[in-house]
């Protein structure tokens, strides 16, 4: 079915219709990736921008969407694509008894966004490991996001929508695991996938898909995808990766090792209780530096100190901004009217301590303007969770 000369994401989806399509999903999209149609997107009807787009097929009067479409710009792709969702299990411990599970549904980009905000915010952390017999410290992450990021992206894009099959994401203290189905396309096999840093294939299984992804920058393509894990991994000290498959290509699944040095959870907090915090400016660079994992009497120290200096809205804010957002959308998120007067005290205080960025920093009263937290912001945010 792979081979045929129509890709299923290219294809017409005869249980669809257009109405099946968001508007709203479409305009988000052509505005991030900043394009002449996003203007347009107003003045014309959603038959021609779909037209413009190359996401519906057909005559005026049986035009219908393509597979692609619906799966970037249908609420529920699941609707049409059996299970077409990725699955999340965090495992506490080693033990495969201890663990939660999460599910990242909706259109597919927004579903590999919303996964990758979880790991960041949840899973990924820097260390620092200073040393009494030298000066420079060792710092790295315990899995670097960039490879997470590539994985997952190419997992999206290679898995089939055919086969009823999630995408499957293991989270060990030792290990995140990718699990896609079914395996790389011909001519790839086993031991290519397992030896060869860069593999170049003149065969897609998704090609639209492919494209979208490229738009939104989450693939390159022209076979960078290998290279670009394997790079991110060595940048940040860590293991190899692993590449699997079987012999009769059911599966691809990737294995990111931990980074050798990760401090294990005792050895963490032994080095948390060492902190204490005595005003903001403690807060700043303890964020700004490490990503260490401060609890009990710090964590409280931390809260008090947020809700004198700064204002008690703090985790509420750093909640919502994990990826780029509005204004207008943040503070209806948390409650409080889109007024300048909210601004300055909820949103610019942290802008200024540098836990929220801006898309257009030398524009702030852009219409455009969106907003997102920095990795301190992040580092802060993953603090304020803790019990």
């Amino acid at each position: 079915m792979e081979n045929n000369l129509e890709l299923l994401d290219d294809r017409v989806n005869h249980q669809a219709t257009i109405n099946d399509f968001d508007l709203g999903l479409i305009r988000e999209y052509l505005q991030e990736i900043r394009s002449d149609l996003f203007e347009e997107s107003t003045n014309i009807s959603l038959e021609d921008l779909c037209r413009s787009m190359y996401v519906a097929k057909g005559s005026k009067e049986n035009l219908l969407p393509i597979n692609v479409g619906l799966l970037f710009f249908s609420k529920k792709p699941e609707n049409f694509f059996s299970r077409a969702w990725i699955e999340l299990v965090w495992h506490k411990d080693g033990s495969g008894n201890q663990f939660k599970e999460y599910y990242f549904k909706g259109p597919l980009h927004k579903q590999l966004r919303d996964t990758l905000s979880f790991l960041e915010s949840n899973i990924i952390g820097e260390q620092v490991i200073k040393y009494s017999d030298k000066a420079k410290a060792d710092r790295f992450y315990n899995f670097p996001y960039d490879a997470i990021e590539e994985v997952l992206a190419n997992a999206v894009y290679h898995k089939s929508y055919e086969t009823g099959s999630p995408i499957e994401v293991q989270v060990w203290p030792d290990k995140i695991e990718v699990l896609s189905f079914p395996g790389p396309v011909p001519p790839v096999d086993a031991k290519i996938l397992s030896t060869q840093k860069r593999i170049v294939s003149r065969k897609y299984r998704n090609r639209r898909i492919g494209d979208f992804l490229k738009e939104l920058e989450y693939t390159e393509g022209r076979g960078t995808g290998f290279p670009t894990i394997y790079k991110a991994m060595a940048n940040n000290g860590s293991p190899e990766p692993i590449f699997e498959t079987n012999e009769q290509s059911t599966h691809v699944l990737v294995t990111l090792p931990v980074h050798g040095l990760t401090l294990n959870n005792d050895q963490v907090n032994d080095q948390d209780n060492a902190f204490v915090f005595s005003n903001i400016e403690d807060i700043v660079a303890f964020c700004d530096q490490v990503s260490g994992q401060v609890r009990g009497q710090a964590v409280n120290q931390v809260r008090v100190i947020l809700n004198d200096e700064v204002h008690n809205r703090v985790k509420d804010v750093l909640e919502v901004v994990t990826a780029w957002i509005k204004r207008a959308d943040l503070f209806k998120q948390i409650n409080l009217s889109n007024h300048s007067t909210n601004r300055e005290k909820y949103l610019d205080p942290l802008i200024n301590l540098g836990w929220i960025e801006m898309e257009y920093p030398d524009k702030r009263t852009s219409p455009k303007q969106r907003y997102k937290n920095t990795e301190s912001g992040k580092r802060l945010f993953k603090m304020l969770s803790k019990d």
